[in-house]
């Protein structure tokens, strides 16, 4: 997922892959301490998904609030 994509969902839609994206987070890093993964730059990517999905939603709230003043 890239930050073209992000750009095009709604907040609704942001909050839900962020959400889903932080569950698959918790799987990952439990199934890793169990036994490893084949591929642990899974684990990196999905952090820096996450990472993307905030800083888009919390780039629409300053746009919110500076829309308001």
């Amino acid at each position: 997922m890239n930050s073209s994509e992000i750009r095009e969902l709604a907040i609704k839609e942001l909050e839900e892959r962020l959400d889903s994206e932080e569950n698959l987070l918790v799987r990952m890093r439990m199934n890793h301490a169990v036994s490893p993964l084949d591929n642990p730059n899974k684990i990196v990517e999905t952090r820096r998904n996450i990472a993307r999905l905030k800083t888009e939603m919390r780039a629409r709230q300053i746009n919110q609030q500076s829309e308001k003043e």
